[in-house]
This record gives structure tokens, C-alpha cells and sequence, in this order.
């Protein structure tokens, strides 16, 4: 049997993996063991291939190899920017592919990771949001994501790594796609990340962000257990239905609403509000002081984000000065509010910017179409 047609055991969780194991005839008394020396293998050692687990006989090894395979997807084209940013595309099969971001700063590495191919939400400022979804990721796709960060950033200990001396110290679901339309997927893989015997990036460290599927938002916080971001965008309804299609369905009031009751808010859980800066649409002084008071007795930051361009964009990025006039107004309201800057802007690597490149076609004829439209609707 090729590689390329066996199961892979990445992905599975630890009750999925001792199916799999049983399945190939491993004795009942024998599971939890066996299973725990794979976990440990695949994501404490990195292994690659069943060979190098040596806590394992050299038969079983050999069975196992024959049954699943623990191959890596094709890393199809990777790009480091002026600023350090890594940005891959990884390919899953021929057509399904998605791009990771690893962002190193000073106190951190962050690893921004997809959960889907495209995307179904339309957002008008995200590059994503012009591919039409291809499908949801797996939970084993979503895992390998970190997995191929982790090989090319040489993290493991066969590379000298130990945990303390990490570059990924942080995972964002903040890539491609809606986590919240992928939800058992994207609660399987978090799990599996936060496993503190395995991957072991503890829920503080990790940030689930949604653009506000209402219905799922307590379902994260009860099963996933991570840090929510929420891509807000605007404080009016008006605005953000324009921006963000998908506060038709839930409105800003509703989804606030959620956030207040998701489980664990606190100061120290604070949720983290995105807020795209768009020249002219949602920058002016009056949204500042509208998003102020619609997320009051909230325990939120702020992140500002300078609006990245692409090809074909509808908007433009607010002036810098105005950046800083809306963020001091929301930071002297009692908010933190940083401006994120923007990173892997030269490899179109930056918030927003993703999309998948076998199939990026330029879509500036169409986008132009929508924003003569679009503008005309927009409130001032």
C-alpha cells in the first residue's frame, strides 16, 4: 500500500488513535500503552515515519508502517518576508491547499493556522473571502499545519529543540476560513495542540477568532476552552452588514450578548475584539466612541488593524494618524488597544491577505464592480 492511500494517524484524538490501533489487532490490555507511545512519538519526538520510534518493537513498527502512514503534506511553495514572517502553502491533495503564517516578535512566535479552503463569509476587506469554499480541513490537516511549521523551524528534539526554547509559542485559528463552520474538526485539533503530553500549547496560548457565528460561540467556549477573538469590524449594524455579510444573520447586539456570557470571561480571559482600519467607512472618531459603548462591561482589548491592501481591494487603509487619534479615544476608555503592525506584507502574508495561490485569479474587475456599489450603500 503507497503513502500516498494509507490513513494517517496524525489528527486523531487519544480515543480515535486506540480505535485505529485495535483495529489492526492490538490486544485490549495493550491500547493505552501502545497508544501513548505513538502520541509521544508524533508529537513530542516529530516523527516522521514509524521507524524512528524506537520505544516500539521493530515488528510492530513494521505493521504499523504497513497499515498508516505519518507523511507530511507537500509544502508547495514557502516564502520568508524582509520581517522575518514564514508563510507556506501547503498542499493537501491537488486543488485543496491553504497558507500558514508563522509571525516571530521579541516575546513570541506566533503560528497562524486555516480550518478551511476558502472561505463561505464574504468579509469585503479579506482576500480570502473572494475564494469560494472548497471544503473544511480535517482535524489531522488542521494538526499538520503545526507539525510542517514545526519541521521547517526545526522545533523537535531530534533538531535540538527543547520546550522551553520554542519559536511557536502561540497558535491563532486566523488563517483561511470560518473555525466555527468547522467546529468538531477544529475542537479535535485544539485538543490535540493543548495536550500538555503532546504538542503542548497551553488554551492561554491559543485564540479561536470568528467573525460571529452566534449559536457556536458558547459551544467554543465549553468544549474548546481557548482565548476568543471575535472580527468585529464596525459598531453599527449598517456598517458591518456591508463588511461583514454574516451580522445579517447575527447582529452586533446578539453577538455581543454571547460574548458576555461565553464561559470564562474574566479579566484575565479577556476577549479580543478585531477591528480592521478602513479609510472613510469605520475610522472616524464617532465609530470610535460608537465600538466603546457597544462592548461596555465587556472585558475586552482592542487590536487595530491597519487595513492591508491586494490586488483588486475595495477599501483603503485608514491614515496613520488617524489610527492613533481612534486608538488613544478606546484607550482612554479603559481598553487596551494596540495597533498591530503589519507583518509579511511583502509575501502577502499579512491579516487578510491569504488565499490559497493555485487558484488565485485576479478578481479586480469584479471587486471594482462591487465597490462603486458598495460605497453607494455604505452609511456616512
Amino acid at each position: 500500500m503507497s503513502s500516498q492511500t494509507k490513513s494517517s494517524l496524525i489528527g486523531l484524538t487519544r480515543d480515535g488513535l486506540k480505535s485505529a490501533l485495535a483495529g489492526m489487532g492490538v490486544e485490549p490490555k495493550h491500547l493505552s500503552m501502545r497508544s501513548s507511545q505513538l502520541w509521544n512519538g508524533m508529537y513530542v519526538q516529530g516523527a516522521t515515519d514509524f521507524g524512528a520510534m524506537t520505544t516500539l518493537s521493530k515488528a510492530f513498527r513494521a505493521e504499523l508502517g504497513e497499515a498508516f502512514t505519518l507523511r507530511r503534506p507537500e509544502i508547495a511553495t514557502a516564502q520568508v518576508s524582509a520581517d522575518g514572517t514564514r508563510k507556506w502553502l501547503i498542499r493537501f491533495a491537488p486543488g485543496i491547499e491553504v497558507e500558514t503564517v508563522f509571525i516571530p516578535d521579541e516575546d513570541r512566535g506566533t503560528l497562524c493556522i486555516s480550518s478551511q479552503v476558502g472561505c463561505t463569509l464574504n468579509c469585503r476587506f479579506c482576500h480570502t473571502g473572494t475564494q469560494k469554499l472548497v471544503r473544511n480541513l480535517t482535524s489531522a490537516e488542521i494538526v499538520a499545519q503545526i507539525m510542517i511549521a514545526r519541521d521547517d523551524l526545526r522545533e523537535w528534539p531530534r533538531a535540538g529543540r527543547n520546550s522551553d526554547d520554542r519559536q511557536i509559542t502561540n497558535v491563532v485559528m486566523m488563517g483561511m476560513g470560518e473555525p466555527l463552520y468547522n467546529f468538531e474538526n477544529v475542537r479535535d485539533a485544539l485538543d490535540i495542540v493543548s495536550d500538555g503530553e503532546g504538542l503542548s500549547v497551553s488554551k492561554r496560548r491559543i485564540t479561536l477568532s470568528t467573525a460571529g457565528v452566534v449559536p457556536m460561540i458558547p459551544r467554543a467556549g465549553e468544549e474548546i476552552g481557548s482565548m476568543l477573538a471575535i472580527s468585529l469590524h464596525a459598531a453599527r449594524d449598517d456598517v458591518r452588514d456591508v463588511i461583514v455579510p454574516l451580522n445579517k444573520k447575527y447582529p452586533i447586539k446578539e453577538l455581543l450578548e454571547a460574548c458576555r456570557q461565553y464561559p470564562g470571561l474574566s479579566n484575565a480571559r479577556r476577549i479580543t475584539f478585531e477591528y480592521v482600519m478602513l479609510k472613510g467607512v469605520n475610522d472616524s472618531l464617532a465609530d470610535a466612541k460608537e465600538l466603546v459603548k457597544v462592548i461596555r462591561g465587556i472585558p475586552a482589548k482592542i487590536n487595530l488593524i491597519p487595513f492591508n491592501p491586494w490586488p483588486g481591494a475595495p477599501y483603503g487603509c485608514s491614515e496613520w494618524e488617524q489610527i492613533e487619534t481612534f486608538g488613544d479615544f478606546v484607550n482612554r476608555a479603559g481598553y487596551a488597544s494596540p495597533i498591530r503592525t503589519p507583518r509579511g506584507r511583502d509575501i502577502m502574508a499579512a491579516c487578510g491577505q491569504l488565499k490559497s495561490e493555485s487558484i488565485k485569479q485576479r478578481a479586480s474587475d469584479r471587486i471594482a464592480e462591487l465597490r462603486s456599489k458598495e460605497l453607494s450603500q455604505m452609511p456616512h
